[in-house]
């Protein structure tokens, strides 16, 4: 996953985030995943609903990447 600089953090829209004040970036599928990662260990139930709700929908509109998969194929 690519890590976001504090420049390019500002510069994401508001709805590039899923948790309160501007908190879980789900601009793209990687930073999703983690997202809801980081929300089932140390987020609310309420938070890691409105968060998994968001960052779904990221990861079912991404498109599939290319290369090799995790079986190598």
């Amino acid at each position: 996953m690519a890590r976001l600089t504090a420049r390019q953090r500002r510069a994401l829209p508001a709805k590039d985030f899923a948790g309160p004040d501007r908190s879980f970036p789900v601009e793209n599928k990687p930073h999703a995943i983690a997202a809801k990662s980081m929300v089932a260990r140390y987020g609310s139930p309420a938070l890691k609903k409105r968060v998994d709700a968001r960052a779904d929908r990221v990861i079912d509109r991404s498109p599939p990447r290319k290369g090799r998969g995790l079986l190598g194929v």
